[in-house]
């Protein structure tokens, strides 16, 4: 079975002072472990009928019977999405 995953990644560059990296004073937690809850069960739409900003960055995957985009603003809240693909388990992390 063929499976093509498309990312579209995007990056930042850090800005160093000095020319030399700088360690961190102290560690803030700003949220406890697993306060961001998961995407469990995803719909869909179709990508006619789907309410997308044509410039939003999406997470592609494409099999050999399926496609899914999983918005990236979406993920932003929620971080991962726990889905089936073809009958498969996958997890999408942003």
């Amino acid at each position: 079975m063929r499976l093509a995953i498309v990312l579209i990644v995007l990056t930042s560059v850090a800005m160093v002072a000095g020319g030399a990296a700088q360690e961190p004073e102290q560690l803030h937690v700003v949220l406890p472990r697993d306060a961001i809850r998961s995407i469990e069960k995803p719909t869909f739409e179709a990508a006619s009928r789907a309410k997308l900003n044509e410039r939003e960055p999406v997470l592609g995957i494409v099999g050999e019977r399926e496609q899914r985009a999983y918005s990236t603003w979406q993920l932003d809240r929620h971080e991962i999405v726990n889905d089936v693909f073809e009958s498969k388990p996958i997890a999408v992390t942003w």
